[in-house]
């Protein structure tokens, strides 16, 4: 029954209208997977488990003797998984949407729609049924695209409103662009603001190369760039929602980074709150600012004497 059901699973991808690059047995065997259709079920009794790509992987081997080495899970997302979510074939993180893009709990599940067509295949109603859903696939598949944009978080850029995967440390970002820079950085320019899902979310690099800045790769860029015209300097912000802060070794990466700045250079880690704060004090590196965006009015100073100085109290008469 092995072959039965891949062979079965080849034909539905066919008959659903896949590319050929989806037409495949990796694809057919992730169907199957999704399906949780092990080799003596029929049709009929196909479910719709939750199924990280490890644990797909993990199926494939389980039941039908399929092993695939840990270096291929990025083909079986991008080459399969993406392509059954565009098709509506597949819903991407259906318990928890505002998932980050990157997280390591991610999850696929078959869409509604796709599991009662599947459960008729093979049936006499498997061919009204294919004709019924090939007429509206494409408004299954904009609808469950549509279901997660309104997931996505908006951001005010100079050049409009960008969307954010959605997720705490985009919910971080949204906040540091606009809670902390109208705050300590007024009037500044957003220049870079990273993306779990398009890690480019915003790069103005033309005017990060003005002061002095020109990169070819970014991928150790902070979180947030923001240049504080006002006192020409350039604000780097890390947003520490699952990796950690600005340390030590942060610090001298980022010194590099930015090593050709005409701009004086501010080194700030945002934390969602204190008490995420407090397992990371030991790591902050000195010279550095820390704000937490459940008290945005406030910025802790990781700066020794610099700041240090009595404040004024304001007394009862």
């Amino acid at each position: 029954m092995k072959q039965v059901h891949i062979d079965a699973a080849l034909q539905i991808l066919a008959d659903l209208g896949l590319p050929r690059a989806q037409r495949n047995e990796r694809s057919a065997l992730t169907l199957l997977a999704l399906l949780d259709l092990k080799p003596d079920r029929a049709w009929s009794d196909a479910a719709a488990p939750l199924m990280g790509i490890t644990p797909i992987m993990d199926w494939l081997r389980d039941n039908y003797d399929k092993t695939y080495a840990p270096n291929t899970r990025e083909t079986v997302r991008r080459q399969t998984m993406h392509q059954f979510v565009q098709a509506g074939i597949a819903l991407y993180n259906p318990d928890k949407p505002e998932r980050p893009v990157n997280s390591p709990h991610a999850v696929y599940q078959v869409s509604p729609d796709a599991l009662a067509l599947l459960r008729l295949y093979g049936s006499d109603q498997w061919d009204k049924a294919l004709a019924r859903h090939l007429e509206q696939w494409k408004t299954l598949a904009e609808r469950y695209a549509r279901e997660r944009d309104m997931k996505m978080i908006p951001v005010m850029t100079p050049n409009g409103t960008m969307q954010l995967s959605p997720g705490d440390h985009s919910e971080l970002i949204r906040a540091i662009i606009e809670d902390f820079g109208p705050r300590f950085a007024p009037g500044s320019v957003l220049i870079y603001a990273g993306d779990t899902g398009d890690k480019f979310g915003y790069f103005d690099q033309e005017r990060l190369a003005g002061l002095g800045v020109r990169v070819d790769s970014h991928g150790k860029f902070p979180d947030v760039v923001l240049h504080y015209v006002e006192r020409d300097w350039l604000v780097l912000v890390e947003a520490v929602t699952s990796h950690g802060p600005v340390d030590a070794k942060r610090h001298e990466e980022l010194m590099r980074l930015f090593a050709g700045s005409s701009a004086g250079i501010v080194y700030v880690t945002a934390f969602p709150s204190r008490p995420s704060l407090s397992r990371y004090l030991a790591e902050i590196a000195w010279e550095t600012e820390v704000w937490c965006a459940d008290a945005p009015t406030h910025l802790i100073h990781f700066n020794g004497v610099r700041f240090l100085g009595p404040y004024a109290v304001e007394t009862a008469p």
